[in-house]
């Protein structure tokens, strides 16, 4: 949004903004720990080692992003020095933690990687032997032409077409247990490795190794970049609410101000300028002859209190300007009495 000037005017995220910042921080955060948790649970077998690994992974993943978030902090208010500190400390931590990803990410690779390959060594297992059956029922193919040429039909070719239809029916058993194997699919994951290795020409090994570096580098920036936007609009807002209240203050300071610039001398003159000018329109009305010379005439014209038409008689009886019967009636004197 841009104000009159063309600048833009910086507003407060809203509910919805701030629900998916923090649901996609949060799952960064806990993947990061996820994969830290898969490299310092394998150190040892022992479960009291593992319960401490692990809490030591949790406790360097959180201390990471804290730090992270107080580096913000530090260098919102300028304080150099203690921001270098808070970044070292990140530093380290974000070191720590991307090595602890990357051996989780590629331990679950490994792991993942081994499953294939026993499926692929079963289905190879498998192979050899029909290619072996294949082998012999050849072999015995060129036994069964020599007995032909020795005409030795009924006794040697008769034993070796029976041996051949036992050996073909175990091919097909072994077949059948080969097909019904699980599915060997590697996914996208294997693929993607395998075609930046051909891309690259290099090992499939390393380019593995590349690509979970990658994406544990990738992981520790995209939680790092969530974190310091919560920090940032955590600072907007409470500048904001800060901003407000000063504000706030500033309208009662000026509110107060202009209340004690009328007491107790500004109020006093205000009084006496206003008491004055009640005086000169009583004196202007009962001059013209508007009305009668009487209180409540005079208080029903000017539209003033009793206690202020009181006053002004008081001013005009001591002035001259009226005077007092004996029945307590006043009586308009003009301005040479």
């Amino acid at each position: 949004m841009k104000n009159k000037n063309n600048t833009h005017i910086r507003h407060a995220k809203g509910p919805f903004a701030m629900t998916v910042v923090y649901s996609f921080t949060g799952a960064a955060i806990l993947a990061s720990i996820i994969f830290s948790l898969l490299l310092f649970l394998s150190l040892d077998e022992n479960l009291w080692m593992k319960v401490l690994f692990g809490s030591l992974a949790v406790i360097f993943e959180l201390g990471k992003f804290f730090a992270w978030y107080e580096f913000g902090e530090r260098l919102s208010r300028r304080n150099i020095s203690a921001s270098f500190s808070a970044l070292f400390f990140y530093s380290v931590l974000a070191a720590i933690s991307i090595g602890g990803s990357i051996g989780g990410i590629n331990s679950a690779t490994n792991t993942a990687h081994q499953h294939v390959d026993v499926q692929q060594s079963k289905i190879s297992s498998f192979n050899l032997q029909i290619t072996a059956i294949d082998k012999q029922i050849a072999l015995n193919n060129v036994a069964a032409e020599k007995y032909i040429e020795l005409n030795r039909i009924a006794t040697g070719v008769a034993r070796i077409q029976r041996e051949n239809a036992k050996l073909r029916k175990q091919q097909v058993a072994l077949a059948q247990q080969r097909d019904s194997l699980p599915n060997t699919n590697q996914g996208s994951v294997f693929g993607l490795i395998g075609s930046i290795a051909d891309g690259l020409s290099i090992k499939t090994q390393d380019a593995q190794l590349g690509l979970v570096i990658f994406l544990s580098v990738l992981l520790d920036l995209f939680a790092a970049f969530f974190v310091g936007l919560i920090g940032e609009e955590l600072r907007f807002t409470r500048n904001l609410a800060k901003s407000k209240q000063t504000k706030k203050t500033d309208n009662n300071e000026q509110s107060e101000t202009q209340q004690t610039a009328l007491t107790p001398a500004n109020k006093a003159q205000h009084a006496i300028s206003h008491s004055e000018y009640l005086f000169q329109q009583t004196i202007a009305v009962l001059r013209n002859g508007d009305v009668r010379c009487s209180k409540k005439a005079v208080a029903n014209t000017l539209k003033i209190k009793a206690e202020e038409v009181d006053q002004i008689f008081i001013d005009l009886l001591a002035k001259g300007f009226v005077s007092k019967k004996a029945n307590h009636h006043f009586t308009w004197q003009g301005e040479s009495a």
